[in-house]
């Protein structure tokens, strides 16, 4: 029934449309009983309060992560979901919630769940349920979400986090109250006027709620991430600043990337974190009143909100006016760096959960765990520690690890034979300029792992010196092939009777330095050497010319 609903609705030209019904412009306003003042914290003041708050406050922080999966198809439907696509381009009865539409779990959604409480080290629930949250709100068109409430997948965890070493460093462990399944909202679209053509607005006629047809009209609702599978990675309240959960954030991307169940991009809210903080005296133990902040958009977001947020409420205590702090939800605004309030937080009880009816309870078994687990890679946190016993300092190790590609790459060029600190030097330096100067990722360059270990062997055994090798790596970088070919291609000179002739030329023109050197001034050895390669144009074989610059200069006269 809901799918014949759904293609009459697509294709009967004779259904209502918003712009028929309304030929004006229409605004609401409410205007408050009473209107209280913002609190408004100026830069100097904010660092002031945060030095006060670190002396006789203690900020109490924890976040709540919504991952978004990268299934092929939706949670309970065979949606495809891309992000971008025109409005309402990949929507059907069940994810617009039409009379009659029965969600079908994708099992996937179960696998991703489980590889990421393993690796948050989380206890899993082997009998585990649905429910519906209900509320209401215009992109959300079943009038609820089907989540977890009472009984979530994974409980239980914590995770590792080595914070920068420009923020001190150190290392941190944060726990994980829990990681449950949920289906995401639509999205709101605010254009004037915009992009939002007449072809999308027929998608939107499925709707037989006058509500909903003058919400789109002012609105405008897209569909096509209702029903994306999310993961809710809910943290306990361990994080005591910004820098703290900002890297904590940051540690579950990379987590997640690693385990290719989400790409983690914040900007296309695959990745979205509502920060709940509260001050309170340094000593009590009972927490302070907690506000939510949404609109981070990324890890630095996150950071500036915190201590912004952490200045606003230890400025409300020292002012006596801590009641004013009230359980609320408030936006964080980049432009004028500050939050402010969106609207007061619902409770649990506003939600009234109760199980899914359409959904049967979701079993695991040993077996299927097992085999999940036995999938899993190496994770950030094993591989940072790793890399540490390779002698690399905490500096090279968060780099290389911060990109799974990345250390990828860095893995599979020391497996090729490569020096772990001279590898590490070239992908941190040369390598990662030339990356960021074509804005291009370590899997669209043309180097190849092989071809690197290949580059640093050759200036290691003399073959080429640093110079070229550092000409040879940019060509690789921008056109590929091999570091053998290359160094064809440049004609180095590798005769030694021809080095001969430039080592005794450069000798014979710089007495002065031959007499320092055999005084006892060795380092001049790197002069003469420059010399000869400068006549030679960096083309003679540095081994060579080593071999036989010290037989002439160590030569009794």
């Amino acid at each position: 029934m809901a799918s014949t609903i759904f293609r009459s609705l697509h294709t009967n030209p004779c259904l209502l449309h918003p712009t028929a019904l309304l030929r004006r412009k229409m605004s609401f306003s409410a205007t408050p009983d009473k209107v209280k003042p913002q609190v408004k914290v100026a830069p100097n003041i904010q660092n002031k309060t945060l030095e006060k708050a670190s002396k006789d406050y203690e900020a109490v922080i924890g976040i709540e992560t919504h991952v978004q999966l990268n299934t092929l198809t939706k949670a309970f439907c065979s949606c495809p979901y891309n992000y971008g696509s025109p409005p309402n381009t990949s929507v059907c009865p069940v994810c617009m919630g039409l009379p009659g539409a029965l969600p079908v779990l994708n099992m996937k959604v179960i696998e991703s769940a489980i590889k990421v409480g393993l690796s948050l080290n989380c206890k899993l629930s082997f009998n585990s349920k649905f429910d519906r949250k209900q509320y209401f709100y215009p992109d959300l068109p079943k009038g609820y979400q089907i989540s977890q409430f009472d009984v979530p997948i994974a409980t239980g965890g914590y995770i590792d986090v080595d914070l920068p070493l420009e923020y001190g460093g150190g290392h941190r462990k944060f726990g994980i109250t829990r990681v449950h399944m949920e289906e995401d909202a639509g999205k709101l679209l605010h254009s004037e006027g915009g992009s939002y053509s007449q072809e999308s607005y027929e998608r939107l006629r499925f709707t037989l709620s006058l509500f909903w047809i003058l919400f789109v009209y002012f609105m405008q609702v897209d569909l096509n991430r209702a029903g994306v599978p999310l993961l809710e990675i809910v943290s306990e309240p361990d994080m005591r600043t910004g820098i703290e959960a900002a890297e904590y954030a940051a540690e579950l991307q990379r987590l997640v990337r690693y385990l290719g169940v989400s790409n983690g991009n914040m900007q296309e809210g695959s990745l979205r974190c509502d920060v709940n903080i509260s001050v309170r005296p340094i000593g009590h133990i009972e927490f302070g009143t907690k506000v939510e902040i949404k609109n981070l958009n990324s890890f630095s977001s996150v950071s500036r909100a915190i201590d912004y947020e952490i200045s606003r409420q230890v400025l409300l205590h020292s002012q006596g006016e801590d009641k004013e702090i009230v359980q609320e939800t408030r936006l964080w605004e980049e432009g004028a760096q500050k939050t402010i309030t969106m609207r007061k937080k619902e409770g649990l009880a506003d939600y009234r959960y109760f199980p899914e009816p359409d959904l049967p309870g979701v079993f695991l078994t040993q077996d299927y765990v097992g085999g999940i687990r036995n999938t899993l890679p190496e994770l950030p946190e094993t591989k940072r520690r790793r890399y540490e016993k390779m002698g690399l300092s905490m500096q090279d190790v968060l780099f290389l690890a911060n990109d799974v590609n990345v250390a990828e790459f860095f893995d599979t060029t020391i497996t090729k034979g490569a020096d772990v600190k001279l590898a590490t030097n070239w992908i941190m330096g040369d390598i990662a300029a030339y990356m960021k100067n074509e804005k291009l990722t370590i899997n669209e360059i043309k180097l190849s792992p092989k071809e690197l270990a290949e580059l640093i062997a050759s200036i290691k055994d003399g073959t080429i010196s640093g110079k070229i090798g550092k000409e040879i790596l940019f060509e690789l970088l921008a056109k590929g092939g091999t570091v053998k070919g290359l160094i064809e291609e440049k004609d180095l000179i590798v005769d030694p009777a021809e080095i001969e002739k430039m080592v005794e030329k450069v000798v014979s023109d710089n007495p002065k330095q031959l007499e320092q050197y055999r005084g006892g001034k060795t380092k001049l050895q790197g002069y003469f050497a420059g010399q000869v390669m400068k006549l030679s144009k960096g083309k003679a074989n540095p081994g060579l010319l080593n071999k036989i610059l010290l037989e002439k200069l160590n030569a009794k006269s």
